[in-house]
């Protein structure tokens, strides 16, 4: 039997009138995009909640935006996901085809569940 969960961003589904549900691995990457998407403050009732990856986006790109996103994203993950996901790689990138105030992350991880490895990525505007 494969588990399912709650989907993400929540909304009732239109067939069965009951809240919609997703596989596992989608559920944790929506969860994923959920704590990085976020900014501390933004939660009324867990105002420590999320990453704050948006103020670093107008950020001039550097080593040092690289390493600082880095760690704010491992941090992040492993203190809201923990038991979920074991983070194995976090990069940081400007890709060339994108305008500039855009960060992707590519995000490697194990689901602690099921031991598969996965990979999101975001895209950070």
């Amino acid at each position: 039997m494969r588990r399912q969960d709650y989907a993400y961003p929540f909304r009732i589904d239109a067939a069965s009138h009951q809240a919609a549900q997703t596989s596992y691995p989608d559920h944790v990457a929506q969860l994923i995009r959920q704590v990085l998407l976020t900014d501390p403050g933004e939660r009324v009732c867990l105002p420590e909640f999320g990453c704050g990856l948006r103020r670093l986006v107008f950020a001039p790109y550097s080593d040092a935006l690289q390493a600082t996103a880095k760690m704010q994203i491992m941090q992040s993950l492993s203190r809201w996901l923990d038991g979920q996901i074991v983070v194995k790689d976090v990069n940081v990138s400007r890709a060339e085809e994108t305008p500039d105030g855009v960060l992707q992350i590519d995000i490697q991880y194990v689901l602690v569940e099921t031991q598969e490895l996965q990979r999101a990525t975001i895209e950070v505007r």
